[in-house]
């Protein structure tokens, strides 16, 4: 999640304000950027999301406000492309869903700001990609899966965020035929991760592809057996603490294939995993167990009503 160490603020201040030593300010920019980027873990240890969610955009605009002095601070980029990423799913689009029943205009509103806010993380992502191979954007666009190669393991963290926000903003642009037209870019990043680390945060990246294989392209096999077979490597990388699979397959799977028994079943299991096992991944354990609540409330929605047996002939 986000981080921020606040007591670095006031320097910041006076750099952006001060028109005096450019050495002094790109310097002190670069030292606030780092402090930034490395940051602490007080933002996802953190146990009420509602502050998070307030204290969040303070902290992305920061964010770009110090990547506007130093367009390409690899941490900054990192850090605007995951930040963003997850202020989207969590506090904006989370939102949308929760809000549809109520307010059909006010949900779509919703979900198109955050569809422009994966985009802007995505953007990031690729600027954090061509810092370390130049060039990268253009060659992904003529050629993904050859592209990529050049990607190496200290890549993996932004070809995670930025496959994970491309893909969010493809799914979130139904309307716009141009973009889904670059969902085989998203598909080669995320691909590569795999490739090249498996065990990334607790199994982020097959979390994702539980969802991915789903709706994948031209892909052989059976996308339920692909779905499941991420779905188990996550949760033994996860170690037993992490909702997000659990919740992932879920919604994914179980809804598709109107299997509500373990819809339930799986997400009741998400409910009673202890966010404070894993201090690392409190919020995002508190936020996606208020996910796996909202599909529990909404089974009736996304399951088709089963016949009653007939009833016995006297």
């Amino acid at each position: 999640m986000l981080r921020l160490r606040l007591t670095y603020l006031p320097a910041f201040l006076v750099v952006l304000c001060a028109g005096g030593c450019t050495t002094l300010r790109h310097t002190t920019v670069n030292r606030l950027g780092d402090a930034l980027a490395a940051g602490g873990t007080s933002y996802a240890e953190d146990d009420d999301p509602a502050l998070i969610q307030a204290a969040a955009p303070f902290s992305l605009k920061l964010m770009e406000s110090l990547l506007a002095e130093n367009p390409t601070h690899p941490g900054l980029l990192l850090a605007a492309t995951s930040g963003f990423t997850q202020y989207a799913y969590a506090f904006v689009q989370q939102d949308a869903d929760e809000m549809e029943e109520k307010n059909v205009a006010a949900a779509a509103a919703l979900r198109q700001r955050a569809g422009r806010l994966y985009l802007r993380a995505h953007n990031y992502g690729l600027r954090g990609l061509a810092v370390a191979h130049p060039d990268f954007p253009v060659l992904l666009r003529r050629n993904p899966r050859t592209a990529v190669q050049v990607c190496t393991s200290a890549d993996v963290p932004l070809l995670y965020w930025t496959a994970a926000s491309w893909c969010a903003a493809i799914a979130a642009a139904k309307d716009q035929p141009a973009l889904i037209a670059e969902l085989p870019m998203a598909e080669a990043l995320i691909d590569r991760a795999l490739v090249l680390d498996e065990t990334y945060d607790h199994g982020a990246i097959h979390v994702f592809l539980i969802t991915f294989e789903m709706a994948r392209v031209g892909a052989g096999g059976d996308p339920v057996a692909r779905a499941e077979q991420h779905f188990n490597r996550a949760l033994a990388l996860g170690g037993g603490t992490q909702v997000s699979p659990l919740v992932a397959f879920a919604e994914a799977v179980c809804v598709q294939r109107q299997d509500r028994a373990r819809f339930q079943a799986i997400l009741n299991q998400a409910l009673a995993i202890d966010p404070d096992a894993q201090p690392g991944s409190r919020l995002l354990n508190l936020v996606m167990q208020r996910r796996a609540r909202w599909l529990l409330a909404r089974s009736g929605d996304l399951f088709l009503p089963t016949e009653a047996p007939p009833e016995p002939k006297p």
